[in-house]
């Protein structure tokens, strides 16, 4: 029965190449490991070995196009790369950035020689490019981001102005792509654009922000200072920004949600591993349902959000991007949940082993609620599924 069950859940769920995937990249992972990320955070550094191997083999790229040295596959692939690594202990956040939002928006809407020059350097791990939406006094509601281009009228050039905040790993990023806004020129309001923004563009200023959060990625604030770009800075159609943005976003939404699960997986198996050996009384600790239960109930909740995550994946590599976006946020949201629920109960059964810097767990703490906060909060999202699914009057 339960080969029979295996085979009826890969042909259902993933397929053997996705299977496949999932073992390659969980084995890539396991050489890594927490205490790696651990130790290159620590030290101020980045994962540069296991980026480097992950671009050998593919992993990097997998989304992108074959024609410019992508592995030709979709967000379905790449989520699956996240979510093991992360499984593994050693999730890498710029894959959300780099090759998910700027890759794909790139892959999607850039011109011929933006596609030639960003997207097989961002396949093979060569180059990065990180991504700047979050404005200091816009959070959530991207209407009010205050980042503007103007047109030099005598060189064609656009002239970018703004601040930007928690931008993940600029300093590693050879660009970022910043979503600023431009006038429509029949209307006068100003509409969302993307532009590519060399990282040693004069004006383009950065400061790290000292986070709570110990990362290999640091934070950033971004200052635009006039900054001068060519003409073929912009991504896309002018006045197709708004479409352009929501397919970055979306994936953006669906990686996060791969980020938690690995995170949440990572947690749980430490917790189920511990519960198993763990003797106090005449049976080890997992024996006893006050502990077994919850330990099931995060499995059942991560497997749930996995469901969620595979369907929007799905459509959006289907090319429905209103069906993706629902579903990417009941993704993102779910798999935060379940993410932040496991590792809570992953330390309370290690008990005050839990809080120790041996067992790697406390530090998830704080990491497991990126996931609830980033890139849009839980309230936003259900805010979304409210008028959006259910047909509800808007509150804001």
């Amino acid at each position: 029965m339960s080969t029979a069950r295996s085979t009826a859940r890969s042909t259902v769920l993933e397929t053997a190449e996705h299977q496949a995937l999932r073992a390659a990249v969980a084995a890539l992972g396991k050489r890594y490991g927490r205490d790696y990320l651990a130790r290159v955070a620590g030290a101020g550094g980045h994962p540069d070995e296991l980026w480097a191997d992950a671009a050998k083999l593919g992993y990097l790229g997998v989304n992108l196009p074959e024609e410019y040295g992508g592995g030709g596959g979709g967000i379905a692939e790449l989520s699956i790369v996240l979510e093991e690594l992360g499984a593994a202990g050693c999730p890498l956040l710029m894959m959300v950035v780099s090759p998910a939002i700027c890759g794909t928006v790139i892959a999607r809407f850039g011109t011929e020689e933006q596609k030639r020059a960003w997207l097989p350097g961002l396949a093979d791990g060569s180059r990065t490019m990180a991504f700047g939406i979050t404005e200091p006094d816009a959070g959530s509601n991207s209407h009010r981001i205050t980042t503007t281009a103007r047109r030099d009228p005598d060189s064609g050039d656009w002239l970018l102005s703004g601040r930007k905040v928690f931008i993940s790993g600029v300093d590693i990023a050879d660009a970022t792509l910043i979503v600023g806004r431009t006038s429509d020129a029949r209307t006068g309001n100003l509409k969302p654009c993307l532009f590519i923004v060399p990282r040693d563009a004069p004006g383009f200023g950065r400061r790290q922000i000292d986070m709570e959060l110990q990362a290999a990625e640091k934070q950033f604030e971004l200052t635009l200072d006039d900054v001068r770009l060519p003409a073929d800075a912009l991504v896309g159609d002018e006045d197709a920004g708004l479409l352009q943005l929501f397919a970055g976003l979306n994936p953006e939404r669906i990686m996060t949600a791969a980020f938690a699960l690995g995170m949440g997986r990572y947690a749980l198996s430490r917790a189920v591993e511990y519960a198993k050996e763990r003797s106090v009384w005449k049976s080890p600790i997992g024996a006893h349902q006050a502990i077994a239960h919850p330990l099931a109930q995060s499995h059942v909740e991560i497997e749930l959000a996995r469901l969620m995550m595979q369907k929007a994946a799905r459509l959006y590599d289907e090319g429905d991007d209103v069906g993706a976006g629902e579903a990417a946020n009941m993704a993102k949201l779910a798999a935060a949940d379940a993410c932040v629920k496991a590792v809570d109960q992953s330390v309370h059964t290690l008990g005050g082993n839990g809080l120790t810097k041996e067992f790697g767990l406390a530090s998830l703490i704080v990491a497991s609620r990126v996931a609830r906060i980033a890139p849009v909060s839980r309230e936003m999202i259900l805010n979304y599924v409210s008028h959006q699914t259910l047909g509800l009057p808007k509150s804001y």
